[in-house]
């Protein structure tokens, strides 16, 4: 099992997708990619076609439809909790594009010095602000039962880590590892479907609704759970 392995939920978007993997490929050290891809997804079997690769995975997400969160905890709880689980599982929208060569490495290295957290790159458009990629320890997934709040749909999943490692003192951002986000906002890319069925603005209005409620009443638990395996970790 590598030591870090990167989850990219997705539906629909196989082109996409095979452009993440085509950066990847050319910026890894040692990182596993994992596509999340709901197996009711039409174009399923298009992503099989288009990503090659020993060490890329088309897993099944739970779902039929899932969504961004249920394919992300599905996948990385099960990776977590396997026999022989990453030290580290990470997240990437299909819209991102790893471009600093070694970019896995810098961000086991991270880790490792942290025992415990979390660690993201600039992506060029959020920066220092959110990890709208991230990577975290898997020991914090196992404590917390999953990767990304549950109730969230898609949105307010990188508020939730950027609260979450700054409660427990345990992120770091590395400005020098660059994962572009090729985000229509920042026009980078077209608006297609499914970015506007994410973005929708009821989708705002939801997640963040929800997420003020995480943050009052699921928050302080998952810091003190992420606080407890940093004290637990030897010097």
């Amino acid at each position: 099992m590598a030591d870090l392995v990167v989850i990219v939920p997705s539906r629909g978007r196989p082109k996409a997708a095979r452009e993440l993997y085509d950066a990847f490929a050319t910026t890894r050290t040692s990182a596993h990619l994992v596509f999340a891809v709901d197996d009711d997804d039409p174009t399923r079997n298009e992503y099989r076609a288009l990503i090659p690769g020993e060490w890329v995975d088309n897993s099944e997400a739970e779902g039929q439809p899932s969504s961004m969160v249920k394919a992300l905890n599905a996948t990385a709880v099960r990776r977590a909790l396997a026999d022989d689980p990453p030290f580290a599982i990470g997240f990437m929208g299909d819209d991102h594009r790893p471009r600093t060569v070694g970019w896995d490495a810098r961000y086991l290295d991270a880790l490792r010095e942290l025992g415990t957290g979390l660690v993201y790159g600039d992506d060029l458009l959020q920066r220092r602000n959110l990890p709208t990629q991230v990577a975290m320890t898997a020991d914090i997934i196992r404590a917390l039962g999953w990767m990304a709040p549950p109730t969230l749909v898609h949105l307010a999943v990188d508020n939730f880590w950027l609260d979450l490692g700054q409660g427990a003192d345990c992120i770091r951002y590395l400005p020098d590892v660059v994962v572009e986000h090729m985000h229509p906002v920042a026009g980078k890319a077209e608006w297609d479907e499914g970015h506007r069925r994410v973005n929708a603005p009821e989708m705002y209005a939801r997640d963040l609704a929800e997420y003020a409620r995480i943050k009052r009443e699921v928050l302080p638990d998952a810091i003190g759970k992420v606080r407890a395996l940093r004290v637990a970790v030897p010097s």
